[in-house]
């Protein structure tokens, strides 16, 4: 069961889709999407459908630019307010946050999770780095959150191969997947395959966090 509903921030009106858990629930994962598109993307749609029969509620948050139909993403410090006024509304079951999202939307998550009181962050394609250019790191981002972190990437993610982040990252990941978790068709594992991996990891540590 979906429903969607609208929340006020500083930079507009962003939405949130809840896929509620099938019975009790014990946590709610609030993912957003990068800058280059929106909830639609592979592993979030795919975490939405599956985790909720595992007791997770999936909220889907669309920031204010994608919910007006605009290209471009606006600067970090506007994504973090809005994603901060949208923070009560994410904890209105009475149940841990776990903040989350895709490439841009990881930053945001990492970023502010302190400050909100997330549970943990679970990071998918966090961008370590522009392509190409590995000496404008984003680690310490990423090491800032201040709270259990899992990133979950690409084995070919040209922001950022598993490899390159700093030692002591929790890392799971997708072999021969690109930043979009798209694999090519000669890949030994299958599109499906790498899509599981994902679910079944997020799965596995989402139930070991500490209450």
């Amino acid at each position: 069961m979906s429903e969607s509903e609208t929340v006020g921030t500083p930079a507009g009106e962003a939405r949130i889709t809840w896929h509620h858990a099938e019975g009790t629930a014990r946590t709610v994962l609030a993912v957003s999407h990068g800058a280059g598109g929106g909830i639609e993307a592979r592993d979030l749609a795919a975490l939405a459908a599956a985790l909720p029969e595992r007791g997770v509620t999936v909220a889907l948050v669309e920031q204010p630019w994608r919910v007006a139909g605009k290209k471009l993403a606006p600067a970090p410090k506007t994504l973090d307010a809005a994603w901060t006024a949208l923070w009560p509304a994410l904890r209105k079951p009475g149940l841990p946050v776990v903040a989350g999202g895709r490439s841009a939307g990881a930053r945001v998550a990492c970023r502010t999770a302190r400050e909100l009181g997330a549970h943990a962050v679970l990071a998918l394609s966090f961008p370590l780095h522009p392509p190409g250019k590995p000496e404008k790191s984003r680690a310490d981002e990423l090491t800032g959150a201040g709270v259990p972190t899992l990133v979950i990437q690409g084995g070919r993610d040209p922001f950022g191969r598993p490899e390159e982040f700093p030692e002591g990252t929790e890392i799971v990941e997708v072999p021969h997947a690109d930043h979009g978790f798209a694999v090519p068709k000669k890949a030994p594992i299958g599109q499906d395959e790498a899509l599981m991996l994902i679910v079944e990891a997020a799965a596995e540590w989402l139930v070991g966090l500490p209450d």
